[in-house]
């Protein structure tokens, strides 16, 4: 009966991340810094909202778009922080995680044929779901651009089906940002376009030294955007699965009917912590955004003095050096790393149109566990042997 399944279903994989990470799972005493999630624990005050939801029963359906007192948190979070205004009564959903924010985005945009602008490389979770809403993925590879999309890349990459960009900043898996000018640039094209933005904006509290910011907000391209964000990675809550939408009302009351028809509604026990985590916790994220830039410049200092070609990561908790001077394919790369030295990172190829020359290294790990990281490498690349088929960089 397989000739009968759906053939787009068929045409993805499982995500690569997730296998590579299973790999790792297999090997004794490995540190892995594969997968991209807080190695803090939920703040205690979040902790306590839920159980006294628990206690409080709590555990009715609640509506569809979210609790309003959920919505209502939201619409003052984001507009305090990025000035990002939206209406709690009608252009706001509460989804389950971001991940169902970028689903149901993509099913009310797309028809059959219809092309996205992805710039690459790109997390793992786009691709497919392009897909599966009867989509074509364009990538746009960014590379040469410091892993930011341009104007001059979307102007060469149109035609008349593109229905839609996303952009993924802060980036995973790069660690890129995309300042207020440079989205500013990027609007003068996008504005006058019939195209949607779909900007997934997970990582908005992990921008160091600057603050983040949205192209929503930027004159001409509210109405045309979709603006996704969650508590996953601001406030350590990724088993809660709490994410939202934000867009105007037009776009909301579309979204509205996937959305109804893929979850009646959110854990109502976990929506009622998210109210303090937006309140009370609203800066939860400060303390966690040290620790990670801490991390961050010591893997940069000791990855650039092994022969390591990088860009300093502006944002999430991802670095993603160049393998070049070492190695010619990240796949054997990454699994010589971990069969010789015990160390778990992830290949550029598991990322969408990631090529071949970089690893992914995550470092939501303690500094404990990125210090014995860099002592097995500094280890492993001392008797390393390059491959006799690199070729050498000048």
């Amino acid at each position: 009966m397989k000739h009968v399944l759906n053939p787009q279903v068929q045409q993805i994989e499982i995500s690569g991340i997730r296998q590579f990470a299973e790999k790792i799972n297999s090997y004794p005493d490995v540190i892995s810094l594969t997968i991209g999630q807080p190695d803090f624990p939920t703040p205690n005050h979040i902790k306590e909202a839920g159980k006294l939801a628990i206690d409080q029963n709590m555990t009715s359906y609640a509506h569809t778009a979210g609790l309003i007192e959920l919505r209502e948190a939201a619409a003052i979070y984001f507009s305090s922080k990025y000035g990002l205004h939206y209406s709690p009564y009608s252009e706001i959903l509460v989804t389950n995680g971001a991940t169902e924010a970028i689903f149901i985005a993509l099913r009310t945009i797309l028809t059959e044929g219809d092309e996205v602008l992805l710039p690459t490389p790109a997390y793992s979770g786009y691709e497919p779901v392009i897909t599966l809403c009867g989509g074509k993925t364009v990538c746009v590879d960014t590379t040469d651009t410091a892993f930011k999309l341009t104007k001059e890349q979307v102007l060469k990459h149109l035609t008349p089906r593109t229905k839609a960009v996303i952009l993924g900043y802060p980036s995973n898996p790069t660690g890129a940002i995309m300042s207020k000018g440079e989205l500013e640039d990027l609007s003068m094209v996008l504005r006058d376009l019939d195209i949607y933005v779909i900007t997934d904006e997970i990582y908005s509290e992990l921008v160091y030294g600057q603050l983040h910011a949205s192209i929503a907000t930027i004159d001409g391209m509210r109405e045309k955007t979709i603006v996704i964000n969650g508590l996953s990675k601001s406030h350590a809550m990724t088993g809660w699965r709490i994410g939202f939408t934000l867009a105007p009302e037009h776009l909301t009351k579309e979204m509205m009917k996937v959305h109804q028809y893929a979850n009646t509604s959110i854990n109502t026990i976990a929506q009622v912590a998210a109210v303090s985590a937006l309140t009370a916790g609203k800066d939860d994220a400060l303390f966690m955004k040290q620790e990670y830039q801490a991390r961050r410049d010591y893997l940069c200092s000791e990855l650039t003095a092994l022969g390591f070609e990088l860009f300093v990561p502006e944002g999430a908790f991802y670095i993603f050096p160049s393998i070049k001077n070492f190695h010619h394919d990240s796949y054997e790369f990454s699994v010589q790393l971990l069969e010789q030295a015990g160390i778990g990172v992830l290949p550029s190829t598991v990322f969408t149109n990631g090529g071949n020359e970089h690893i992914r290294i995550s470092y939501a790990y303690s500094m404990e566990k990125l210090e014995e990281a860099i002592k097995r490498l500094k280890t492993f690349l001392s008797t390393y042997e390059k491959p006799v088929n690199l070729v050498s960089v000048s």
